[in-house]
């Protein structure tokens, strides 16, 4: 059921993310307007609700018989002035520019009702980098959410009221999500900033001529229970989505030296549009890729020496956010468990390993130059500390 303080929710961008937290307000119960620049995606918008709806039905979201009362509860708009005028809710979800960012949330900001709530949805981009071109930046936070994920992030800005906070979190809790409150600003929020760490690990297996992206597959697998491995996982968000994060984003001493082995992996799979899932063809071929496959997973065959190296990767990244106080260590292995839907957190993994087999790994990570010495540092002295 919607909550009292909002009723009417517009979404700035209907693109992917747009189209897909859109329609699930509007199951909801929520009154939604999208708003997009360009006619021709929101003429697109009908079938790329129904698409969604079938995916969230088929989840056990909702039922098929509520979706045409929630596509009913749907308006498109080219003109954003039309489209915020009832607002108590923006949620903006434009190219991962930050002066396009800006310039649609100062525009926001001059036309939408003093009510209004808005928020970004960026990925990237964090609420310090956008809010001080709005006035109210008291009503201005990040609601960041997971495709195909309950999870959502929501980030106070410098001048956020916790109300407004308070508010998101009911918010997120009436559309059947999943809140993740941050204390603090950071890059990747709490799942990507664990996601990143995991598959970079993998790539620098892979083009370090370690281990296969099938056998780090099955390792993770079969350890972790997992649906799919990190190989699998990259098809599934897009080769092209993780070529740029490479391309585009600094990263540690670690990420710099491995750049150019995995740009030369991935740049010549992107070129030949082989970009994962949407394409048919990543590093496996869809819609019946081999890890699928039965006999994928060889129950007699373990991988513990490919193991190792991902899940220090993740559990160091886990330590690391708890160390910079982003988030509860039990917070932390609850966004990964409902982000991934895997039974078991990092923290819980360290506490199943034990800390000096773990804080041995991490050692072994370093000389390998996988792991940077300051992440490990971060991550020894918070263990030290608590």
């Amino acid at each position: 059921m919607p909550i009292d303080e909002i009723r009417t929710v517009c979404y700035v961008g209907a693109g992917t993310m747009g189209c897909y937290n859109s329609i699930a307000a509007a199951i909801s119960g929520y009154s939604v307007v999208l708003y997009d620049v360009d006619d021709n995606t929101l003429e697109q918008v009908p079938q790329r609700h129904l698409e969604m709806a079938a995916f969230l039905v088929g989840g056990g979201y909702c039922s098929q018989e509520e979706i045409p009362a929630a596509l009913e509860r749907v308006k498109v708009t080219p003109d954003l002035v039309e489209a915020t005028r009832e607002a108590d809710l923006v949620s903006e979800s434009v190219f991962e520019r930050l002066d396009v960012k800006r310039d649609i949330h100062r525009r926001l900001d001059e036309v939408c009702p003093a009510k209004t709530i808005l928020t970004t949805n960026s990925s990237v981009l964090q609420v310090s980098d956008i809010e001080d071109v709005v006035a109210r930046g008291d009503r201005f936070a990040a609601l960041h959410s997971h495709l195909g994920s309950p999870l959502v992030d929501i980030v106070a800005g410098p001048r956020t009221d916790p109300a407004v906070i308070e508010i998101l979190e009911r918010y997120v809790k009436s559309t059947s999500g999943v809140p993740l409150v941050l204390k603090k600003e950071h890059p990747g929020y709490v799942l990507n900033a664990m996601l990143g760490p995991l598959l970079r690990a993998a790539l620098a297996l892979v083009v370090t001529g370690a281990a296969s992206r099938e056998n780090i597959d099955r390792a993770w697998m079969q350890e972790r229970r997992a649906p799919m491995g990190p190989f699998g996982m990259m098809d599934l968000f897009g080769l092209d989505l993780i070529l740029d994060t490479w391309r585009h984003r600094a990263g540690d001493s670690v990420q710099q030296t491995f750049k150019p082995a995995v740009l030369e992996l991935l740049q010549p799979m992107v070129d030949a549009g082989e970009a994962g899932m949407k394409s048919g063809k990543g590093f496996y071929h869809y819609p019946e890729p081999a890890y699928k496959q039965p006999g994928f997973i060889d129950s007699d065959a373990h991988y513990p020496d490919v193991y190792r190296p991902l899940a220090t990767a993740l559990v160091a990244s886990a330590l690391t956010l708890a160390a910079q106080s982003v988030a509860e260590p039990e917070d932390i292995d609850r966004a990964w468990m409902v982000g991934t839907f895997l039974d078991t957190g990092p923290f819980a993994m360290l506490e199943r390993t034990g800390r000096a087999p773990f804080l041995a790994a991490l050692a072994e990570e370093v000389a390998a130059g996988r792991l940077s010495p300051e992440q490990a540092g971060a991550a020894e002295t918070y263990l030290h500390d608590h």
